[in-house]
């Protein structure tokens, strides 16, 4: 178990300078003290797995610790605001900070960026696939639930949002008992062939849905239509999809870059009709998965009379691409992202600071406002 791991390794993980204060307090007396924990940016609220933790080692360790937050799970904060505090033992809490901010700001800022995500492209279902890049399984857990955190925060807003991960354990959070997925490009290769791929795979899983993977061999149009030949009493049910993975460095079969312009005047002419920014156009029209790309898929597939085949878009879906995305109101039924994780590191950063000793309120200069809230 995790949260048993991490209890006991809090003298080898923690910072020693919280470990030789503790021994200060043990010699010289205890406080009751209250912490607020804070960003230096917006997020939202994701921090469960935190708040979880932080009761565990206090049933370990026999002693009192009082948590609460001016925010629910899944709301908005602003910079600096103080998002949790933690009243108790100072002696019994000090060792603490270093294991748990590490399970506050990366959640939070992830959860922010799959909500964004979500609301952009608001018709689209996601699926979170970012565990071949976390540093570790807890690293793994903690960003399929903020992801969970940041779906059910934009389905407010009416967006499909997240459906899934694609590994089983922390599948949890989104009411399943699985991971999703299908075949990765490894398997086309084994295979052979896209459409021996497939005979495979349903083969193994007749129950499953087909999902194609056709960039293995560049043939993303006429390998799709071939298997939804081989499997039309599948396609016309809806339950044959086409997973777009073409890597960045060249078009997907029958377009070039003049091309990917055409079928956006035709599809979706508003995305470039005004200036768009370079990284803007690389996604509207540039190679790999663009608007462009996905738009002429879709067209394929209906002009051969597969307009129930759905479309999963995969292949660095970042908030940037998924805003790009919107305003081509680009035809994807489902994203396979991992793009979520947070880009800058820096700033999943979450700071703790003791704000009251026994009942005065005291705290370093400069950071008087997180006493604000405090009652």
């Amino acid at each position: 178990m995790a949260f048993k791991d991490d209890y006991l390794k809090i003298n080898s993980q923690t910072d020693n300078y919280f470990l030789k204060t503790k021994k200060i307090i043990t010699k010289f007396g205890d406080k009751d003290v209250t912490y607020a924990v804070f960003l230096r940016r917006p997020g939202i609220l994701a921090i469960k797995m935190a708040i979880d933790w932080i009761k565990f080692v206090a049933k370990k360790r026999k002693i009192k610790i009082t948590i609460n937050s001016p925010y629910k799970e899944g709301d908005w904060f602003g910079a600096g605001e103080p998002i949790l505090y933690i009243r108790g033992s100072m002696k019994n809490l000090v060792d603490l900070e270093t294991l748990y901010l590490q399970k506050i700001g990366p959640s939070c800022i992830a959860a922010a960026n799959a909500f964004q995500m979500c609301v952009d492209l608001p018709m689209s279902s996601f699926i979170a696939m970012e565990a071949r890049h976390c540093a570790g399984t807890e690293m793994s857990n903690m960003m399929s639930y903020a992801a969970s955190v940041g779906s059910k925060s934009a389905k407010k807003k009416k967006a499909k949002g997240f459906i899934g991960t694609s590994v089983s354990e922390p599948s949890k959070y989104f009411n399943l008992n699985s991971g999703l997925g299908t075949m990765p490009h490894a398997l086309v290769g084994y295979a052979g062939s896209t459409i021996e791929s497939v005979r495979m795979f349903h083969a193994t899983f007749p129950k499953e849905n087909i999902v194609i993977l056709p960039d293995y061999f560049g043939k993303e149009i006429s390998d799709s239509i071939s298997v939804c030949r081989e499997y039309n009493h599948l396609a016309v049910k809806s339950k044959v999809l086409v997973r777009l993975d073409t890597p960045s460095g060249r078009y997907i079969e029958g377009l070039d870059l003049a091309k990917s312009y055409n079928i956006l005047e035709k599809y979706a002419p508003q995305s470039i009709s005004e200036y768009r920014s370079e990284e803007e156009l690389k996604h509207l029209v540039g190679p790999g998965v663009s608007a462009a790309a996905l738009w002429y898929l879709r067209s394929k597939l209906d002009d051969a009379g597969y307009k129930k085949v759905r479309i999963i878009a995969s292949s660095g879906f970042t908030n940037n691409k998924c805003k790009a995305m919107s305003l081509a109101e680009s035809p994807i039924d489902i994203v396979g992202t991992g793009s979520f994780l947070p880009e800058k590191w820096s700033e999943t950063y979450a700071t703790a600071d003791i704000i009251k000793y026994g009942n005065e309120k005291r705290v370093k200069v400069s950071r008087e406002y997180l006493l604000k809230k405090l009652k």
